[in-house]
């Protein structure tokens, strides 16, 4: 059996990853006309820093440089943090997600948008929003009951301390009234 170069790339790539407790998500390898895109993505539980992806690639660099995994064709290198609309694969995405609105393709059809409360070894524990007013219900969902899912981005939705603030806000405006 043949190693890829994805695969020997993620070899070489990996202990300079964790040594910055980071998550090496995808090794990836694209042309872009004459030259390729080596695109390395990386994440961890607090997310990842713009310094962190730099100082990263200084050190991703430097390697690929002491070895041939690449050849000699040109490349560029992208280090980067998986996008907020990344596909969730991984027990560790859930886990990052708790708290936030996923949607889920089931395995037997249709689709769910919940918020995701908890996650365990066999699943996640949602609440599912209510529809026109009602209020919302919780919902189990097993892991082998999706087939794929990602975060939903919410542009509106308040934090828990800007809701509160919120509500002291308009209590405040209608006892000055």
């Amino acid at each position: 059996m043949s190693i890829t170069q994805s695969e020997r790339l993620r070899e070489l790539l990996a202990p300079l990853v964790s040594a910055r407790e980071l998550d090496l998500e995808e090794v990836e390898v694209t042309p872009a006309g004459k030259r390729r895109v080596l695109r390395i993505v990386v994440d961890s539980d607090e997310g990842v820093q713009l310094d962190t992806c730099a100082d990263l690639s200084r050190d991703v660099s430097a390697r690929l440089d002491e070895t041939d995994v690449m050849g000699g064709a040109p490349y560029v290198l992208e280090v980067t943090s998986p996008g907020a609309d990344r596909p969730l694969t991984q027990h560790r995405h859930y886990v990052r997600a708790t708290g936030r609105l996923i949607k889920a393709q089931l395995v037997e059809g249709g689709e769910l948008v919940a918020r995701i409360v908890a996650v365990d070894d066999e699943g996640l524990d949602l609440e599912v929003p209510g529809v026109k007013g009602r209020k919302p219900t919780a919902r189990r969902l097993a892991f082998a009951e999706i087939a794929k899912a990602r975060v939903e981005i919410e542009f509106n939705r308040k934090s828990g301390r800007d809701a509160e603030e919120a509500v002291a806000e308009t209590d405040e405006s209608q006892e000055e009234a």
